[in-house]
């Protein structure tokens, strides 16, 4: 990162980490300890390229080590993107986060030897998928430490190898129109942002010009110029402001400046793609 595009938001990065430091959730030491205490286990094979992210061992362990393990691995719940596999322990997240990529992975273009910022990425899953579609870099962004917990205890077992990080920053941590990334993607923000517009320039600065925007959120039927704004909470969330149609949501990325846009895919989200589990 010190060379390149990057290299403004390199330059900034240590202040920017240290701030963290001193700002660090009151249980994120205890989940640090909790993935040291994590078993030492070797991977004889990782998987990124598959729905399930997994990390397989030479041969299976033995039952105490894997209550172990999923012990261990509970202490950092609720997980909610994946799904992973680590040495046979299943962790079933909230999200079948697999249904995402799929609808996705055909759509987009392709990922080999691009630089790559998922921006709001939770613990990472998608960034794991992309470094299995062949990103040559991906820098995941998101604010919340419990999900920087969890891609470190996952990293723990599928290697430091991998051109993937996680930082515990916000997409206005990132330096204005840096222009850095060849793909860049915001799933399941948008809709928490208070200015729309302001996000989608957010997003516009980050992008090399000619890069790709994915963008995923919220939507509601209607024709351009629908928008909800909902009162309370919708679909048990809190923090929701606006959910504009799809033909809004395009108008809107043309006023930012965004062109050749497509919607690839309006699905309902079922009980199937997102449940309750013992991991939550």
């Amino acid at each position: 990162m010190r060379k390149g595009p990057l290299a403004p938001w390199a330059e900034l990065l240590p202040s920017q980490m240290a701030v963290c430091r001193n700002c660090r959730h009151g249980d994120f030491d205890l989940w640090m300890q909790h993935i040291e205490a994590l078993p030492r286990i070797s991977a004889q094979r990782v998987e990124l390229d598959r729905d399930c992210i997994s990390a397989l061992p030479r041969q299976a362990l033995p039952a105490e080590m894997l209550r172990d393990l999923e012990t261990g691995l509970k202490q950092l719940h609720p997980w909610r993107k994946g799904p992973f596999n680590i040495h046979g322990v299943h962790i079933d997240t909230e999200w079948r986060s697999d249904w995402k990529w799929r609808r996705l992975q055909q759509a987009i273009t392709p990922l080999n030897g691009r630089r790559v910022l998922d921006v709001g990425c939770g613990n990472g899953y998608h960034c794991w998928r992309m470094i299995g579609a062949g990103a040559e870099l991906v820098i995941g962004i998101d604010p919340t430490q419990l999900y920087l917990a969890q891609f470190l205890a996952i990293g723990k077992f599928l290697g430091t190898q991998w051109p993937v990080h996680l930082l515990p920053l916000g997409i206005e941590d990132i330096p204005p129109e840096l222009h850095a990334f060849d793909s860049v993607f915001s799933m399941g923000v948008l809709y928490h942002r208070r200015s729309p517009l302001d996000h989608l320039l957010e997003l516009r600065g980050c992008l090399r010009r000619g890069g790709e925007l994915v963008l995923e959120t919220l939507v509601i039927e209607g024709p351009e110029g629908s928008t909800l704004l909902p009162s309370g909470r919708y679909a048990k969330m809190r923090n929701v402001w606006f959910i504009p149609s799809p033909e809004t949501l395009a108008g809107w990325l043309l006023r930012c400046g965004f062109r050749d846009i497509r919607i690839v895919d309006v699905s309902f989200t079922t009980t199937e793609e997102q449940r309750a589990t013992e991991w939550m």
